[in-house]
């Protein structure tokens, strides 16, 4: 059966005090709502997309649709005032299709996960008419006497969890069930799966392990820890691949920094791939990411003599790990214009090449950049900002089709390494080889904005090439 994504928008914020609807407001650069179509547009088990709202905001979620490219947005329909209303408009727009599987979901989870949205669908597909999500309740859960505000029970919290969406339904299921509502007169809005428990209590409903990511934007705090989970989130890396090594051969690759380390691992696989390869650094050609015109001339003399260029990678970095007190102002300056300014000047002078070639541009972090670490502060607050700019540009750049991603490896057994720290076990780094696997096969896959992590044990792309 066809699995539609029904994202309900209907709400109106009254809970953050603001004019503007909460699916509305920014956060990681997109509003929440367009964040939540994203996930459902790029899911493979969603067919099509419609949108409930209320009829005040249809002609902004079709502008929206329109300069987004979500192009599985068949339906944007008006909702009522209350979420029930919105759920039996979706519901009335597909009777005709036939049975088929109704998937609604809260605008205002943006986070949701593919691993959830395909398990509900695919409970949907074997065995279930009716599919929830929800995670297990860590606190303890009272009923409460509202009149007297006292406990009037404390129910076993084993058996409590606390639902989530998406929830899914076939549609015949979900109608039946408000068709009894609507003929109850005491009937009060509930969530879609209350209404089947209620009025089809035979009804078997799984439950979908949900995931605490999934979180629903309620209050205005709740934007500072969307905004945070954005920014910590990685990507799983999916690369749509032939199994050989084809489709990198003979694509043209520009690597800054590659004369060592990770970036001199990342040169020899692209040779091995017989990709045509070009690595600038202060060490082998004295080109300084620092400098835009030596940047613009190496560039300029690449693509003179391939005609395109169609990826281009930063592996350039400086780490001097000591006191920011006792650093001198040449290392200061250093390490912001090498590990930021370095990196903008990249972009500013790659753009024209990868706007042609519609290619791909790849940065590095570090796992530092989470969280700012004594005797790191110029490194780890650098790629913090690496992070960011990698998410900005790469929404400025999505509509020209250049893919901005960065690479997020653990501790890594590289020259700069062994020179802050010295000599530890190689057990307990990863190998300079496993990042460059990861950053090609990057080069292939189709999202843009994401920090890809890369850790020990942990394989993210396995035999992706014919040895």
């Amino acid at each position: 059966m066809k699995n539609i994504g029904v994202i309900l928008a209907g709400g109106v914020g009254s809970r953050l005090g603001l004019e503007i609807p909460k699916q509305f407001l920014k956060v990681a650069g997109k509003s929440v709502l367009e964040h939540t179509l994203d996930a459902f547009q790029k899911n493979t088990s969603i067919d099509e997309i419609a949108v409930v709202t209320l009829s005040t905001y249809v002609p902004i979620i079709e502008d929206s649709v329109n300069e987004n490219g979500f192009n599985k947005v068949k339906k944007i329909l008006s909702g009522g005032a209350e979420r029930y209303m919105s759920s039996w408009a979706a519901i009335l727009a597909y009777e005709d299709l036939g049975d088929c599987n109704l998937i609604f979901h809260d605008a205002v989870r943006p986070l949701v996960s593919d691993r959830v949205i395909d398990e509900v669908i695919s409970r949907l597909h074997h065995g279930y008419r009716a599919v929830d999500v929800a995670v297990p309740a860590t606190d303890t859960i009272i009923a409460v006497h509202t009149e007297k505000n006292e406990i009037r029970d404390i129910p076993n919290r084993a058996e409590l969890m606390r639902g989530q969406t998406p929830q899914g339904f076939h549609l015949k299921l979900i109608k039946s069930a408000y068709l009894l509502a609507f003929a109850d007169p005491d009937f009060r809005s509930s969530d879609d799966c209350g209404v089947v428990k209620k009025y089809l209590p035979e009804e078997p409903i799984f439950v979908v392990k949900g995931e605490e990511s999934n979180m629903k934007l309620t209050y205005m705090e709740d934007l500072y820890l969307l905004d945070k989970l954005f920014q910590l989130r990685s990507s799983e890396v999916k690369v749509e691949f032939s199994g050989n090594r084809e489709q990198l051969r003979d694509k043209v690759i520009v690597v800054f920094g590659g004369s060592y380390g990770i970036g001199q691992s990342i040169m020899e696989l692209a040779n091995l791939y017989q990709m045509k390869s070009y690595c600038f650094s202060r060490n082998t050609n004295q080109v300084d990411i620092c400098n835009r015109e030596q940047l613009a001339k190496a560039l300029k003399e690449v693509f003179e003599q391939q005609g395109r260029i169609d990826y281009v990678i930063n592996t350039a970095a400086v780490l001097k790990k000591e006191p920011l007190i006792n650093m001198d102002q040449a290392t200061i300056i250093e390490s912001i214009q090498t590990n930021y300014i370095g990196v903008v000047n990249i972009a500013l002078e790659s753009f024209s090449y990868l706007k042609e070639s519609e290619g791909h541009l790849v940065f590095f972090t570090s796992s530092s950049y989470t969280r700012g670490r004594a005797f790191y502060s110029l490194y780890s607050s650098s790629k913090a900002a690496v992070v960011n700019f990698v998410q900005a540009i790469a929404q400025e750049w999505d509509k020209l089709n250049i893919k901005v991603n960065c690479i997020n490896p653990e501790r890594t057994l590289t020259p700069m390494r062994i020179r802050n720290f010295g000599n530890e076990d190689p057990a307990t780094l990863l190998r300079p080889e496993d990042v460059a696997e990861v950053t090609l096969s990057t080069l292939q896959a189709k999202f843009t904005g994401q920090v890809i992590d890369v850790k020990l044990g942990e394989k993210v792309l396995a035999n992706l090439f014919e040895a």
